[in-house]
């Protein structure tokens, strides 16, 4: 059997066009866009994101899962599964649809699916005024949140947010929410798209033709208690923990031209580049980075060293 190569590995995006989206993923985060469309979503890491240098160049991150096994993956995680976490970078020119997510026991009841999807956010940019639908108001019932959809006034029962860049939302399953235009932001997500769309404001799709709608299941799974809380996390720190769950761990750190030095606990490690640039050097070699760019460092690398000028999120599983 050939011998496991570990190294930083760059990623090459998969770009998605989105009837929301807009050219901020080119303009501002540094990604060349293949057609004029709205695009908005960069599939930062996810099996279908590619690989960029090294021996793995060329694959897909399923293909490499494939070679690598546990060696990428980390012990505890199915490897015929494929990756467990998914990061994107998404540019809101207009409202996203409202939609809801199911939980774990969900999917698998709903959709035969082993995962549900749990995610979180992280400003990265937003306009002035920019607001986000982040649940319903407490108390209102299944039944209201039907009749409100078939009735094309779901509005009036949606709580709206405003938000600004560096806020942060652990916006786990079951939740309402909606991205609002004039926002760029980074999510972490269990690796599922198991959508319910319950509302999309009346518009068409790219291709002329209303979005469908997933009502019954997701006014089913829907939260109608509570509403999550935004955080704020302290925007000066060379590091920081923003978010923690049952399914990832994302941090900020600030980059020095000292090295700093981290363990990675036998978990695969997602660090993306949303200022300045930098070097990562894990296992047998080291890479350049800059904003924008996304690496996924082996779970088989016992530590990983990073320096430069900018800041990088990293993402984790606890």
């Amino acid at each position: 059997m050939a011998e496991i190569a570990l190294y930083p590995i760059m990623l090459k995006p998969a770009l998605h066009t989105r009837v929301w989206g807009g050219r901020r993923l080119e303009t501002v985060m540094g990604k060349a866009l293949p057609t004029d469309e709205p695009y908005g979503e960069s599939w930062e890491m996810h099996d279908t994101s590619a690989v960029a240098n090294g021996g793995y160049a060329g694959k897909t991150v399923a293909e490499t899962l494939t070679i690598m096994g546990e060696a990428l993956v980390g012990a505890g995680n199915p490897v015929n599964q494929g990756m467990p976490l998914l990061a994107k970078i998404l540019d809101a020119s207009d409202w996203l649809s409202v939609q809801v997510h199911p939980n774990d026991a969900q999917a698998s009841a709903l959709e035969g699916e082993p995962r549900g999807k749990s995610e979180a956010w992280v400003v990265l940019d937003a306009a002035p005024g920019a607001r986000i639908v982040i649940g319903v108001a407490p108390g209102t019932t299944r039944e209201a949140m039907a009749d409100a959809i078939h009735n094309n006034n779901l509005e009036a029962l949606l709580v709206y947010q405003e938000v600004v860049a560096g806020d942060v939302l652990n916006v786990t399953a079951n939740t309402v929410h909606a991205l609002g235009p004039g926002l760029l932001i980074y999510e972490i997500q269990q690796a599922s798209d198991t959508t319910y769309r319950l509302y999309d404001w009346g518009r068409m799709g790219l291709d002329g033709k209303p979005r469908a709608l997933h009502v019954e299941k997701g006014v089913q799974v829907a939260e109608t208690r509570f509403v999550p809380a935004i955080s704020h996390p302290d925007p000066d720190a060379d590091f920081v923990e923003l978010v923690r769950n049952d399914y990832f761990v994302t941090a900020q750190a600030a980059l020095h031209e000292a090295p700093m030095t981290f363990d990675t606990g036998g978990r695969f490690q997602i660090i993306t580049c949303i200022e300045g640039e930098g070097v990562v050097r894990a296992g047998g070699g080291s890479v350049v980075f800059s904003k924008g760019q996304t690496l996924l460092i082996p779970a088989a690398c016992p530590a990983f060293t990073l320096r430069g000028d900018g800041r990088v999120l990293i993402s984790q599983q606890p």
